[in-house]
Formats: C-alpha cells, structure tokens, sequence
C-alpha cells in the first residue's frame, strides 16, 4: 500500500490486522477522550477529602496536587503528540495509559501526601492523552476532518467532566480514597490493553525531527517555579521571591535558546500563522478560568456551615458525589457548544466565535461573584461557563490544527494542549493565592480554611481573565493590519 494511502487514512491497521471504520475511529476516540478527562475532572471534588484525610494544613498544600497533576500534564501534552508523529498513534497512546495506570497504582499502594503528590505527577502525563485522538482521528479520517475530530475531542471533554467529577465522589462515598485508586488503576489497566489491541499503527516511513526533551523539562521547571510563587507566597513570604525570580530568569533564558534550537519546543513556523499564537493564547486562557471554576465550586460546596464559628459559617455542605452533580450543566453544555462551533469555524469566523465564548463567560462569572451561596447559582454559572469554555477550546484547536498538514498534527495538538496544560495550572495557582489571603479556623481541628469573602474575588478575578480573550484578540488583529499594511507598501 502507498504512502499517500497511508496519508488519507486506509492503511492504518489495528493490532489485530482490521483496517479500522470511521465509526471505529471516532468511538474509539471518543472513549479514550472521556476517560482520560474523567481521570483529570475527578480530583477537584476530591480535594476537600483528601485535606482531611491527610490532616493538610492549607488550601495551598491541596490544590498542589492539581497544579502538580497540570504541570506533568504540560510535559504529556507535547512528548506525546510529538511520539505519536514519530512512532506511531498507538505507541503513544499505550505509554500514555501506563503512565495513568502507575499514576493510580503509587497512592493505591503509599498512601500518603508523598505517594499523592508522585502519583498526581504520573496521572497527569497519562492523562494528556485525551488530545492523542485529535492527531490519529486526522491521520484515519483525512484532512477533511479536522474540525470532526476537535468536535470529538470537546464533546468527550464534556462528557469526561460529569463522569469524572460524579464518579470519583461515587466511589468515595461508597468505598474509600485507597479503594478509589485502586479501581482508578485497573480501569488504566484495561484502558493500556485496549489501546494496544485497537488503535491504528501505521508509524511514518521516514522519521523526521526529534523530540525536544531538554526544552519541555526546561519549560515545565521555569514554569512551575513561577506557579510555586503564587501558591506558596503568602506562607513563605520574601523566600517566594527565590522561585519567582529563577522562573522568570529561566524563562527569558528558555525563550532565547528555543528560538534557535533544531528541536524546538515550539514550531516557530506553526507559530507565526495567522492566528495561532492568539489562538493559543486564548486556550490557556480558557484553561484557567476552566480551572479556576472548578476549584472555587469545589471548595465552597463542601465548606459545611456548621462546623465554622457562627460569625465564618458559610459553605454548602454537601459530599463529593453531591458536588460533582453541580457540574453536570458544565458538561451538557460543554457537549452543545463543541457541535455549535463547527458550522462558523469551517466558514473563518474563528475571531467572532473565540469573543462568543469569551462574552459567556463573563456572564457566567458575574453571576457567580454576586450570587454563590445556593445550588441552584452554581447550576445556572455552570451552564454558562461549561458553553463558554466548550466554544473557546472547540475554536482554539482547530485554528492550530488548521495551520498544519496532517504529518504534524501531533506537534499542533502538542502546542495547543500546553498552552491548555499552563493555563489550568495557572488558574490553579491564582484561585490557590487567592483562597489563602485571609483563613479562618475549623473549631475542634487543625484545619483552617479561606474567610467567605474571597470566593467572590475568585470569580472576579477569573472575570478578569476571560476578558484577556478580547485583549488577546484585539491585539492579535491590530499586528496582522500593521503585517498586512507593511506587505502592501
């Protein structure tokens, strides 16, 4: 069979010999996309167990597991891809699923803060394969699909987040964290074997290019010692200044030696077609208010007014089963703004669609500063901002997809899913900074947790966030008037 076959997706075979359908594809895809999303969308409303569990002193020392889990997330998000373009989809999505399997086996079998914090590290490389479809959905179905393929990879996303965030407090409430592991890890277990029995192998007949190991660890490093800062600031005081300032040293020296390296993390190429580097931008920027959301709901709900002094009593009370039904609004409309999208995207309206999402958001958002203290806020916030994120990703990845070949949709997909990766540990980080400004303590205990107040903050300042999507944009298409005007004299 030819290599141009090979390019429109006939000749990618599964381990078994079949020539998989484009309904085999899709399934296939959508399901890795689900599970590794579920694995992702569970923690959040595990957080508050876990602090209790582990006598956790600080909502810092908490929500690091999420940043830890984001952070390895980034590191996934571009050496994946990367292995998928130079040794095959299911290569890629095999060593994806071990690492996720591992990642639940180490706490399953430590039991500790310890074991959390490696076992959140290994989760959140395995789970960066929920972008791996993207690339082998291109490869199987043709170029004419990519926007099917991000409408798969949004739509899971969706449905991941319900699954996750309901499914993990299911289990907790009727097992225990320990036994939540331990099923975690055989569902990877199960996940590793059918990634190898089906996803299409057909690795390209000339290897081109390396993958950029030094740069990713060096990104990753610069970048998690600026998040250290914003979570660990207010507890270390002046001593954060040491990590803030190797950050930003490490992260202008990162910049200068990419821009001339062979491997580089980045496509420079990739990254000057129009609208990608906005694009991307407004990703990560979806990714922190995604994050964000997620982390103030999560909190706030299971704050149980009781156990508070009468003059800090706020809180909904409720277990991590019941938060996670707050977010199946998030999902079902996650679901509804990736098949919306599709119809304006195919047509060029990246720009007004990106705005669309970015406007819901802010509704959203406001809504939540002004009115949180009742389930019913946070199903109606929810909505609004599961639509709004949905249309901002849904938009942002097909825009980098759209700017390569299918030989180097993995890289695309790289690119974009860090920038997503930073941006939910950027969010992470801000809600954490912000939620240790001011504590008040749990009668009877050790724990302390954030003063009522700073919940609002938080959505405001995701507000603030959102709003970066019409600066990011407006500056994106005042530079392309100036290229543009520039060409023409």
């Amino acid at each position: 069979m030819t290599q141009t076959h090979q390019a429109a997706g006939s000749g990618r075979r599964t381990r078994a010999g079949r020539t998989p359908g484009r309904g085999t594809l899709i399934g296939i895809g959508s399901l890795l996309v689900v599970l590794t999303n579920a694995v992702i969308f569970i923690l959040p409303p595990l957080l508050p167990v876990i602090q209790e569990q582990y006598g956790l002193a600080t909502v810092a020392q908490t929500t690091w597991l999420f940043t830890l889990l984001t952070l390895a997330g980034g590191a996934g998000f571009i050496l994946l891809p990367r292995l998928a373009d130079l040794y095959g989809d299911r290569n890629a999505n095999v060593a994806a699923a071990a690492f996720l399997t591992a990642g639940a086996v180490v706490p399953a079998v430590g039991d500790s803060y310890a074991a959390l914090l490696i076992g959140c590290a290994l989760l959140g490389f395995g789970g960066s394969a929920q972008v791996l479809p993207l690339g082998f959905l291109r490869r199987g179905l043709g170029e004419g699909s990519v926007t099917a393929a991000v409408a798969v990879l949004v739509i899971g996303t969706g449905v991941g987040v319900v699954v996750g965030m309901i499914g993990g407090g299911l289990i907790v409430q009727t097992l225990s964290l320990r036994s939540f592991f331990v099923v975690l890890a055989v569902v990877g277990a199960v996940t590793t074997l059918a990634s190898y029995l089906l996803i299409p192998h057909a690795p390209p007949a000339v290897r081109t290019g390396r993958i950029g190991v030094v740069g990713t660890i060096w990104m990753i490093a610069w970048v998690a010692a600026i998040l250290l800062t914003l979570t660990q600031g207010l507890v270390w005081g002046t001593a954060a200044l040491i990590p803030l300032a190797l950050g930003v040293v490490g992260g202008i020296a990162w910049f200068r030696v990419e821009r001339r390296s062979s491997t580089a993390v980045f496509d420079v190429a990739l990254m000057k077609a129009p609208l990608v580097s906005a694009a991307c931008i407004c990703i990560a920027l979806f990714a922190a208010v995604n994050s964000a959301f997620l982390l103030l709901v999560s909190t706030y709900a299971q704050i149980v007014p009781e156990a508070l002094r009468p003059a800090d009593a706020y809180g909904l009370g409720l277990s991590a089963l019941e938060t996670g039904w707050l977010m199946l609004p998030f999902a079902l409309t996650f679901v509804v703004g990736g098949v919306i999208v599709d119809g304006p995207v195919n047509t060029g309206r990246v720009v007004p669609v990106l705005v669309s999402g970015a406007l819901i958001n802010v509704t959203g958002l406001t809504w939540l500063a002004l009115a949180h203290d009742r389930p019913w806020h946070y199903l109606v916030g929810a909505a609004l901002i599961g639509l709004g994120c949905s249309i901002g990703y849904a938009a942002g990845f097909a825009v980098v997809q759209l700017a390569v070949s299918e030989e180097k949709a993995g890289m695309a997909t790289g690119v974009a899913g860090v920038f997503l990766a930073v941006g939910f540990a950027f969010g992470t980080a801000l809600v954490s900074a912000d939620l240790s400004v001011s504590l008040v303590p749990v009668p009877g205990t050790t724990l302390e947790v954030a003063a009522e107040s700073l919940y609002g903050a938080g959505y405001w300042l995701a507000g603030g966030l959102t709003l970066s999507v019409l600066l990011t944009l407006g500056v994106s298409a005042h530079r392309s008037r100036r290229r543009d005007a520039s060409l023409a004299a």
